[in-house]
């Protein structure tokens, strides 16, 4: 489960680091995931989620991520949002990486 201070850092348009516990067979191992916060969604309530994308091998990766989910070991809020304007960046899925960071830092 997520701390609360973390909680209210994770914002759309903010780079994060997810590790999550991964079950394999018998063993159990932890997994990072980075990549820009794109949604968020009904808040701080038991059903409330965040969108993380990344681009993996030039094919875009999205995870939601369940806030109160048991697998979430910590969350690493790696860079804030300059200048967001909207709650839902679902229009990056269509552009390349240096069109989104002109868009978000201008």
């Amino acid at each position: 489960m997520i701390n609360v201070e973390i909680l209210k850092k994770i914002k759309t348009g903010g780079r994060v680091r997810v590790w999550e516990k991964i079950k394999e067979g018998d063993k159990e191992r932890q997994s990072a995931f980075e990549g820009m916060v794109i949604a968020r969604k009904h808040g701080s309530e038991t059903g409330g989620t965040f969108t993380v994308r990344a681009v993996l091998q030039e094919v875009g990766v999205e995870k939601v991520f369940p806030i109160n989910a048991p697998t979430i070991v910590k969350v690493e809020i790696l860079s804030s949002p300059k200048k967001v304007r909207r709650s839902k960046l679902y229009y990056v899925r269509k552009l390349s990486s240096k069109k989104v960071r002109e868009k978000l830092t201008a």
